[in-house]
């Protein structure tokens, strides 16, 4: 073989002065010889082709399919796993927001009117001089418009007593007439105020009123009233609400005001506000606020200030339980020996374990799950340990995951927006899972956030400075009018 290809190509010369007999010899070689070798190129060139529509097809079963606007200019993208959702980062590179309010309290109330009005801020703690001499510049036309014999206000405090926002509202009555003026400090120096108006608030708002023990204990009685996202999340508010220690429940009358944006093709439907309450005597137990955010997912909050979110963030499942969370667990021993060899037992000290990172809700097959917050669809599909995935991506740069699901909404893609609430999939115990349960990851940076954690404290769960007026304002303008 070697001599042929010699005379093929590497020495001609030589070949040229072979005999006539030889050269035939040779020249049958090389053709035999170029035949075998295209074969050989075509084999390997269609094998190829092969290995790549393979690795393709295998890429399309992980369910990722291009749903931009882009269409084929995006397909080579779509087509690949984002590996930044499954890498695993130093949880120490975490850096939280430093700006939250954790001492943020509000107070609220319906000042008795006098002559002296201006001096509210200083009537109901708010000790700022400078504040009190730009609210008496600005208020002298607001009392003009008063009703009523009190004015209601609500005004936020956060470290050391410090006044964050105040909100006030022109009588203690809700219609057409009712305006609410809020102040809070400027970024840039000084203070701001803003006019609100009912009239202009409450033009895709409705109220809704709906029996307490059917929200605690028969929720699917409210199907008919609320889409059943809505549901899902008032079931959640009020169990967190409920003031256990007076006799809400025991009354029979006790009722739940909501106040309900059922949105439309560009709005989420959305739960403004929720309290509960004694129709006859208008006594309020307890009732939540619904604040927007911008660059963060919205929040809900207590009338006093306290977030909600910690245990939204962490509700993927209207039945749960708790088997395993974050913390460190035992690694698995590897394939048993087929061999009747003894196996060789680790010595105690040398267990070895491997961080799980998650919260494992045990729940028998097919219960569903919903999406803890609104977030898009960024994977969808197997994924190795996890089973079938969903991950979410949050505004914020916050993702969680939903694994060892045994099947999907049928309804929900790739790309898809969704809202809290919405169901996402079903428990199962798909990869690496010892048993029906969902595995649950909040990751915030790429980096696992242990959601019970004592220590954890997210900007999601707090209050920030820029965002304490527009929960005064809707205390006032959304809740049951104050009384004195």
């Amino acid at each position: 073989m070697l001599a042929i290809l010699d005379n093929c190509g590497v020495n001609k010369k030589a070949t040229s002065r072979s005999p006539l007999t030889t050269r035939l010899l040779i020249a049958l070689g090389c053709a035999l010889l170029s035949l075998s070798l295209g074969l050989a190129s075509s084999a390997q060139a269609q094998s190829s082709q092969k290995r790549k529509k393979v690795f393709i097809q295998n890429t399309k079963s992980v369910g990722f399919k291009d749903k931009s606007a882009a269409g084929s200019a995006k397909a080579s993208s779509s087509m690949s796993l984002n590996p930044e959702l499954f890498q695993r980062k130093n949880p120490n590179e975490l850096i939280l927001d430093s700006e939250a309010n954790l001492d943020y309290r509000v107070v609220q109330g319906c000042l008795r009117r006098s002559f002296n009005e201006d001096n509210l801020p200083a009537s109901i703690g708010i000790d700022n001089r400078q504040f009190a001499e730009f609210f008496k510049n600005q208020t002298k036309g607001f009392f003009d418009h008063m009703r009523g014999d009190c004015i209601p206000y609500a005004a936020a405090f956060t470290t050391r007593n410090r006044f964050d926002s105040l909100s006030i509202m022109n009588g203690p009555f809700q219609d057409s007439k009712t305006e609410v003026w809020t102040f809070t400090p400027s970024a840039f120096g000084g203070f701001l105020v803003q006019q609100d108006f009912l009239k202009n608030e409450s033009k895709n708002l409705t109220e809704i009123r709906v029996p307490l023990r059917e929200v605690l204990y028969d929720p699917r009685k409210l199907g008919d009233k609320l889409p059943v996202e809505l549901v899902w999340e008032l079931n959640s508010i009020i169990k967190q609400i409920y003031p256990e220690d007076n006799n809400s429940l025991e009354n029979p009358n006790s009722v739940v005001r909501l106040i309900v944006d059922f949105g439309d093709r560009e709005r989420w439907a959305q739960i403004w506000s929720a309290e509960i309450i004694d129709p006859s005597s208008k006594e309020v137990f307890a009732s939540a606020f619904w604040v927007e955010r911008a660059d963060l997912p919205g929040g809900f909050f207590t009338a006093s200030g306290e977030s909600l979110e910690r245990t939204f963030w962490t509700n993927p499942l209207s039945y749960r339980r708790i088997s395993r969370g974050v913390g460190m667990v035992k690694a698995s021993s590897g394939k048993r020996s087929k061999s009747n060899a003894p196996v060789a037992q680790a010595a105690p000290n040398k267990q070895r374990y491997r961080a799980h990172m998650g919260i494992d809700y045990a729940a028998p097959i097919g219960t569903p799950v919903f999406s803890v917050a609104n977030g898009k669809v960024v994977h969808m599909g197997f994924s190795g340990a996890f089973g079938n995935l969903i991950v979410l991506e949050h505004p914020g740069n916050y993702h969680t995951y939903y694994a060892h699901l045994s099947n999907y909404n049928p309804e929900l893609e790739l790309g898809n927006e969704v809202r809290r609430g919405l169901e996402i999939g079903y428990v199962g115990t798909t990869g690496r899972s010892t048993g029906p349960h969902l595995h649950f990851e909040l990751r915030k940076d790429g980096i696992y956030v242990d959601p019970y954690g004592s220590r954890t404290q997210l900007d999601l769960w707090s209050m920030r400075d820029n965002e304490s007026g527009q929960l005064t304002r809707e205390i006032l303008l959304l809740g049951s009018p104050i009384n004195r």
